[in-house]
């Protein structure tokens, strides 16, 4: 059977992040990708000019159209802009009893632009943390989440992850992408209290664009290849390494350029296939 896996998130017009993001992550992992699109962006490297949400009758119709055909093996959320369209989501996949669910709480953007309203954080936290096999946050979402300062020292990050554990998701991976040091180091707390942490150097690059949705979709794709989910994470956190280290080789933009997503398999050189 071919592994299915299905995004959830917005549309970014410039192609390095969200919807777009995703499914080139997907086709990455020779995992066939499906979608529902909650909001449009005009956005391109630069930033965020403009955010149209979908109507939420409209969201919920495509879910049911993916799931009333096929066979949705792992599913990533991304950004969902509003209170309206997370309460849509949230009964889109209980509705469909969907299985492996990696939940990336996308708040702002690489931009600095806001991706979601304020009042759509409580949302997230009472409606799809029970329904998240993974929730995904980078430390300044985590802090968003809680109500609390960003977490600069390891107590602090795990004292946070239990935090966000007690909301209901099944395991957290708290992303440690926005910390400091020459390694960013992601912790992962599974809901039996174990801890794994995941590093990898930092790499001297502004092309960072779509960083947070790559790894949690590269995360999915493993859940629908059968991984565990540590394995999945494991195997996310070296992708999106290498994807950041080979960014530089695809410039796009005047601002912050994307991961490279292909970077196994486009020509260092010239972006062919060798």
């Amino acid at each position: 059977m071919t592994p299915i896996a299905l995004t959830i998130a917005g549309s970014d017009s410039s192609g390095g992040a969200g919807i777009q993001a995703d499914l080139k992550t997907f086709a990455a992992h020779q995992v066939y990708g499906a979608s529902v699109i909650v909001a449009l962006t005009a956005q391109n490297t630069t930033g965020v000019t403009a955010i149209h949400a979908v109507p939420a009758g409209f969201v919920a119709q495509q879910i049911d159209s993916v799931f009333s055909d096929l066979d949705v093996a792992a599913v990533k959320i991304g950004m969902l802009a509003t209170a309206e369209l997370i309460e849509t989501v949230a009964a889109g996949l209980v509705r469909h009893k969907a299985r492996n669910i990696v939940l990336d709480p996308v708040m702002v953007a690489a931009s600095g632009a806001r991706l979601l309203e304020d009042k759509a954080v409580d949302a997230i936290r009472r409606l799809l943390f029970p329904l998240a096999t993974l929730v995904t946050p980078n430390l300044p979402e985590a802090a968003a989440l809680l109500g609390s300062a960003m977490a600069t020292s390891d107590a602090a990050i795990e004292e946070q992850a239990e935090r966000l554990i007690g909301f209901g998701a099944a395991n957290v991976l708290l992303k440690g992408g926005h910390g400091s040091g020459e390694t960013s180091t992601d912790l992962l707390l599974l809901a039996g209290g174990q801890r794994q942490r995941f590093s990898a150097p930092r790499h001297d690059t502004r092309n960072t664009h779509g960083t947070g949705c790559t790894l949690s979709s590269a995360i999915a794709s493993g859940l629908a290849k059968g991984l565990a989910l540590p394995e999945a994470v494991g195997q996310a956190k070296t992708y999106i390494s290498a994807a950041i280290a080979a960014a530089d080789q695809v410039p796009v933009g005047h601002g912050h350029g994307p991961v490279h997503h292909f970077h196994h398999w486009w020509d260092r050189t010239d972006g062919r296939k060798p």
